[in-house]
């Protein structure tokens, strides 16, 4: 687990960060079993940001998700970490793209990998992401 970024606002501040995490990683795990995947990529694609988040605050979200993920009661997938980054970066203005990849794995099927990058910063899954063909962004990297 993540240390706590405490030169980013103290401990009052990381709390509050971290439990807006934990309600997201809640959020994106209800969304992902009972909306359509067309429903989270139109919800994921909207409201669009062009400032990126700055370094310190792109690593303040990912400390707060990966966090929140390791202390959540169920185990949090990429998918869920990624919509909770995303969400947190997005109310906060700053610009933010999923990224959903697949890769042909060893087991039958492809794998899936669902990162979030502002900017050139990547904040969750960037480290897993090198492996997998980029299928879909939201939004989409036209926009």
């Amino acid at each position: 687990m993540a240390e706590s970024p405490s030169s980013f606002g103290g401990p009052v501040a990381d709390r509050a960060l971290l439990l807006e995490a934990g309600l997201w990683l809640l959020v994106a795990r209800i969304a992902l079993r009972t909306l359509s995947f067309a429903r989270i990529a139109g919800l994921a694609s909207g409201n669009i940001a062009t400032r990126p988040a700055t370094d310190a605050s792109a690593a303040r979200i990912a400390w707060a998700v990966e966090t929140a993920a390791a202390r959540a009661p169920w185990a949090a997938m990429c998918f869920e970490r990624a919509l909770a980054a995303h969400a947190l970066l997005r109310r906060r203005g700053w610009a933010s793209r999923l990224f959903y990849g697949a890769r042909n794995g060893d087991s039958p099927g492809p794998a899936a990998h669902v990162w979030v990058r502002s900017g050139d910063k990547a904040v969750v899954g960037g480290e897993q992401a090198a492996g997998f063909a980029v299928l879909a962004t939201f939004p989409p990297l036209d926009s």
